[in-house]
């Protein structure tokens, strides 16, 4: 079984003006493809092929640096474009506000603090929101790991995810990448975080 390019679920025009068509269509079509391609080649002929991508990333260690590298922008994409989308952003509700307030000291503590994350992981990586034991937590992965990898410095089930590579913004933004993220809370699909939030747990 090789992994497969998920569909996008909107238009590359659908996240404008805060994230761009060109970028979209780059980001999606040529980086999130490779990733899919290179992480088939690597895995090839091994037990992973039989595995899920979350299981892959559970048992990194066992893999192959391409596998580390590519299984993690396959699963990170993959979750990214399924929590945007066009004319969402605002506040989430139920469970997951509830959740923030609790875990994270209110929305505009916890936008602080992953907006922290974000602009201070240096290189590239990622920022993101998680569950682990029960409970949010925020934290950033250098390069293309991810929470669930056993080698990640920071653990747990990732339900939001931003891309801080420079490829994700630098055409609109270029070395702006504080811009980046304030743009990023316009197009968050809360109801998909809300999702994954519930299915965490």
């Amino acid at each position: 079984m090789s992994f497969e390019l998920p569909k996008l679920p909107y238009e590359y025009t659908a996240l404008e003006p805060h994230i761009d068509a060109r970028t979209m269509e780059i980001h999606y079509s040529k980086h999130h493809q490779a990733y899919v391609t290179n992480l088939n080649n690597a895995i090839a002929g091994t037990d992973a092929e039989k595995l899920s991508i979350e299981d892959i990333c559970k048992n990194i260690s066992k893999y192959s640096a391409p596998t580390r590298n590519n299984g993690g922008g396959h699963f990170n994409h993959s979750l990214f474009w399924s929590i945007m989308g066009p004319n969402k952003g605002g506040n989430p509700s139920g469970k997951l506000a509830e959740a923030i307030n609790h875990d994270l000291g209110g929305m505009d503590k916890f936008k602080e603090e992953f907006n922290k994350a974000a602009t201070t992981r240096f290189g590239s990586g990622w920022a993101w929101l998680c569950v682990k034991d029960g409970k949010l937590a925020v934290c950033s992965t250098p390069n293309q790991d991810n929470p669930l990898m056993d080698i990640s410095e920071c653990k747990g089930t990732p339900i939001l995810g931003l891309d801080v590579w420079e490829h994700a913004y630098y055409l609109n933004y270029q070395n702006r990448r504080p811009d980046y993220c304030a743009a990023f809370w316009n197009v968050i699909n809360w109801d998909e975080v809300n999702k994954k939030y519930e299915a965490a747990l």
